[in-house]
């Protein structure tokens, strides 16, 4: 007798209740002195030597904003690697700030301001995050994908929000 495998049913109060706490994290980590969104406006956090991150406003409508969220390369790493190995291609093309987007992460994401949600709604090489995947497929992507993804989303706002620091003027 041959086992027909179940068919991935997504958890709705699981991805709805990620979707409320990264809103609630992305909030605290956008907020600025005169509470207002601007189209451009970005900010640094860095959590060591190694690993910063940077937050963009791309959009902002009347109950929506688009957000992107990505991994830079510290101004630190960049200086190291061009004294020290200046001949190494490898390390020159992480001086240039050509290293793969495969190793740092990047994602945009919806906050629904009315709903008080945000959806991630790209990472990485997916443009469209569908809340389920079959599996197996041809780009290999988890049955949970989204639920993957906005668990992650909820792990680096935390690690931003407790160790992250911002270079911010103390007068203007």
């Amino acid at each position: 007798m041959v086992m027909q495998s179940k068919k991935y049913h997504p958890r709705i109060s699981t991805l709805m209740n990620l979707c409320e706490v990264n809103y609630m994290l992305l909030i605290r980590l956008l907020a600025s002195n005169n509470d207002e969104e601007v189209v451009g406006d970005k900010r640094c956090y860095f959590i060591s030597d190694f690993l910063s991150y940077q937050t963009e406003i791309l959009e902002v409508t009347r109950y929506t904003s688009l957000v992107s969220i990505s991994q830079t390369l510290p101004y630190s790493q960049i200086t190291s690697a061009t004294i020290i190995h200046p001949n190494d291609s490898y390390l020159a093309n992480i001086a240039n700030g050509k290293l793969s987007t495969l190793l740092r992460p990047k994602m945009v994401i919806r906050l629904y301001h009315d709903a008080r949600m945000a959806e991630v709604i790209s990472n990485q090489d997916i443009r469209q995050v569908k809340p389920r995947y079959d599996y197996p497929n041809s780009k290999m992507h988890l049955p949970d994908e989204k639920q993957q993804i906005s668990q992650f989303l909820k792990e680096w706002l935390q690690l931003s929000l407790k160790l992250g620091q911002v270079n911010m003027p103390l007068f203007e």
